[in-house]
């Protein structure tokens, strides 16, 4: 009997002890996906445990008292949070792990075709994490990579807003924008395909700069950007972000994901924008930014495969109605000479998959096709345009030896009509429509841990142009571990292709000339690129990239603006187009919490002809660009600081008595916001876009020439159709709203919310 009594008393002690500890449990994450096996302990105890697969956790018989949480996982930085813990408390504490700068140990598929580890890479990939883009919250991949060293979103329209991407200063014809490596975006989707694209569901952007048209054929010329969808294993299960701006724009992004049965997974995304208030703050009476109503849906199918083959389908549909004008213009004046307006309805849809063989061999099967339907009218110029792409392309990916090799073969189909010239001939409207084959082939040589050699070469086949050839090659020599040189040589090729590329040649303002039957414009490049990983004792890490780099133009197809200001003339070059200089970029992640991105980029980009050199319009001199983040943990808080530097750019003027400045000055764009991540699964966010509030009318005695006169019907011509000086024109101007080389919003506030489930 003793002992019963004895051993309920020890019990009831024993479970009262263990109804004093506390207990704390939650999830880990990083970036919306779930950290799995990450370290989570109390310093200077031996109370830890370890998260399990789905990154979730819990720790139980805790003391009471004070402590020091500690989360921990390679690639990432350590997660502190102190705690004070009572008796028989039970806490729910969800971690987010931020992403170590030392991620350049991540995979890239872009720069070889093939998954690779980043520094293993012979050819040099910049890779960008939805981390980096949620320092400046945008609506649209295009505004998104303005802090990008290197690449510059540029707007080609005072009163549309259109825009395309340049990289080393280089025009937006030159980029290739791939999803989930398909040539998706291109043409008129250059200009309207990259808004829309659902931020949450990127898992990472990769850009390379230089030809990539061994791999990636025409319109690889200057570089090419990758935008990687996530996978249905790592996405989490909801996504919703939203943000508004005190100038009316509205944005949301959602994203999910679900099962169908057991083998097939779903990723859905929707993004949404609106922009209805017209503001005119440099008094022109016309909109300063465009307004838009448009709407994205992404979905993506995964299925399951017996022994892990590749199988997933995904389409994207683009609906988009977006007008810029005179402030008092509405639909009804849509085509007519009596108020001013450039009104674009887009209508687009896209398919892209990936098929892995049955068979022993990795051969592999990817496809995509695109439809791009616009309505477009540019004052009274109506501009109706349908464009589709078809790709589909066949990979054979096979290691012997110390050989990688890649071999493949392509089919691209273009097929574009519109209601201009360019589509005509003498019997009438006849569509650019034309089929190119190719065959490439690619072999990576590593001869040991220190040197790998990459070669390749690709053929194509345009009926208009004939056969194409485009070799390319690189070396990597790491020195050590944290030292590495890159040499990258190789060529480019872009075929013909007018109508997609300059929105001047749209307005209506300009007449379009081509002087001759035009040859396929190719490219020669070499970029040297050396990479430093630096580790202090104190477990600061900083990563040093430079590259010089520089590429040359054969029949480059650069529009003349100067000849004639009515006019717009297109040519091959009877010379040279080159682009060089020097870009460097430096990341440090200091021990105490504070992380830095800085980069520069030099550049000169210009063209000669009949022994004249000129410098390219629309190109700046240098850049520079910059990310300064610091996270305060006792207030859940982290403040970022982001912004850019452009150097000078030749602009296009109307000629001599055009009083607008000729070059723009330097300028500077810069940002702050602050994100509280102290809420369960929320994310809140704020604070000011452009604290500078630049914008380029400063300076200036307007922006766009005639603002007050859209149809010309106060100019007077001469015999050859130069507009002369008068006394309502002292100038001798004709509208023209492609002087931009900026932003013309202002300063704004914004304030969002983010909420996760995993």
């Amino acid at each position: 009997m003793i002992k019963i009594v004895f051993g309920l008393l020890l019990g009831l002690t024993l479970t009262m002890g263990y109804a004093q500890n506390a207990t704390i449990k939650g999830q880990i994450v990083a970036e919306s996906n779930t950290v799995a096996f990450a370290n989570i302990y109390f310093k200077n105890t031996q109370i830890g445990t370890t998260s399990n697969e789905n990154g979730r956790y819990i720790i139980n018989e805790i003391p009471p008292g004070e402590y020091m949480l500690i989360a921990s996982n390679i690639g990432f930085f350590p997660f502190k949070k102190k705690l004070s813990l009572s008796k028989n408390e039970e806490l729910v504490i969800n971690i987010v792990l931020e992403p170590n700068v030392e991620s350049l140990e991540e995979m890239v598929v872009t720069g070889t075709l093939k998954p690779v580890n980043r520094l293993e890479s012979p050819v040099p990939v910049e890779v960008y994490k939805p981390t980096f883009f949620k320092k400046n919250p945008t609506a649209s991949i295009f505004e998104a990579l303005q802090n990008v060293n290197g690449v510059r979103p540029q707007i080609n329209c005072n009163v549309c807003n259109t825009g395309d991407i340049h990289i080393n200063g280089l025009e937006g014809p030159y980029t290739l924008v791939l999803i989930d490596g398909m040539p998706i975006v291109s043409g008129l989707g250059t200009v309207y395909g990259l808004s829309g694209i659902p931020n949450s569901l990127i898992e990472q952007v990769e850009i390379i700069k230089g030809p990539a048209s061994t791999l990636y054929g025409s319109e690889a010329v200057g570089g090419l950007i990758n935008i990687i969808t996530k996978d249905n294993l790592s996405a989490p299960q909801l996504v919703v972000d939203s943000f508004i701006t005190d100038w009316g724009e509205f944005n949301l992004d959602i994203g999910t994901k679900f099962n169908l049965g057991e083998n097939t997974n779903v990723l859905l995304g929707i993004n949404y924008f609106k922009y209805d208030n017209p503001i005119d703050n440099n008094e022109d009476n016309f909109t300063d930014l465009t307004l838009q109503d448009r709407i994205s849906i992404f979905q993506k199918w995964n299925f399951k495969r017996d022994n892990a083959r590749v199988l997933s389908i995904a389409g994207r549909y683009f609906y988009e109605d977006r007008w810029g004008g005179e402030l008092q213009w509405t639909p009804k004046f849509r085509g007519g000479d009596e108020i001013y307006g450039e009104s674009i309805y887009t209508k687009r849809w896209e398919i892209l998959g990936k098929y892995q063989l049955p068979v022993e061999e990795q051969l592999m099967l990817s496809f995509s096709y695109n439809d791009h339907s616009q309505n477009s009218v540019y004052g009274n110029v109506p501009y109706l345009a349908d464009q589709r792409i078809g790709f589909t392309q066949l990979t054979w990916d096979k290691t012997f030896n110390t050989h990688n090799l890649l071999a493949g073969t392509a089919l691209r189909y273009n097929y574009y009509d519109d209601n201009t010239t360019a589509t005509m001939d003498l019997n009438g409207n006849l569509p650019n429509e034309v089929l190119i084959p190719s065959i490439f082939i690619q072999d990576e040589i590593a001869f040991n841990k220190k040197h790998a050699l990459l070669g390749g070469l690709r053929y194509d086949f345009d009926k208009r142009h004939g056969s194409i050839f485009t070799p390319r090659g690189a070396y990597r020599y790491k020195f050590t571990d944290n030292d590495i040189l890159r040499i990258n040589a190789g060529t480019g090729f872009r075929v013909v292709n007018l109508f997609t590329e300059e929105h001047a040649a749209l307005t209506g303002a300009r007449d379009v000339i081509i002087a001759e039957e035009l040859k396929p414009e190719r490219s020669f490049n070499i970029n040297l690129n050396y990479l430093k990983k630096i580790y202090s004792d104190n477990g600061t890490f900083a990563a040093l990239d430079a590259s010089i780099f520089y590429t040359n133009f054969k029949n480059a197809i650069i529009p003349d603006y100067d000849t004639d200001p009515n006019q717009i003339i297109y040519d091959n070059l009877r010379g040279k187009s080159v682009s060089k200089g020097l870009s460097t970029s430096l990341d440090i992640s200091f021990h105490n919490g504070p992380k830095i991105m800085l980069g520069a980029t030099f550049q000169d980009v210009s063209t000669t002809e009949n022994g004249a050199t000129t410098r390219q319009i629309l190109t700046e001199s240098f850049a520079a660009n910059w990310g300064v983040s610091y996270t305060v943990n006792s207030w859940d808080m982290t403040i970022d600081y982001t912004g850019n530097l452009y150097g000078p750019m030749r602009l296009p003027t109307l000629g001599a008595n055009d009083p607008r400045r000729e070059y723009s000055p330097t300028w500077s764009i810069q940002n702050i916001q602050f994100s509280h991540k102290g809420l369960t699964n929320i994310e809140i966010y704020g604070g000011v876009k452009n604290i500078l509030n630049w914008t380029p009318n400063k300076g200036n005695p307007f922006i766009i020439a005639r603002a007050n006169d859209p149809f010309d019907k106060e100019v007077t011509f001469d015999n050859n159709g130069n507009a002369v000086p008068t006394q309502n024109n002292p100038y001798g101007l004709t509208f023209d709203p492609s002087y931009v080389y900026a932003p013309n919003q202002g300063i704004r506030t914004f304030f969002g919310l983010r909420y996760t489930i995993n």
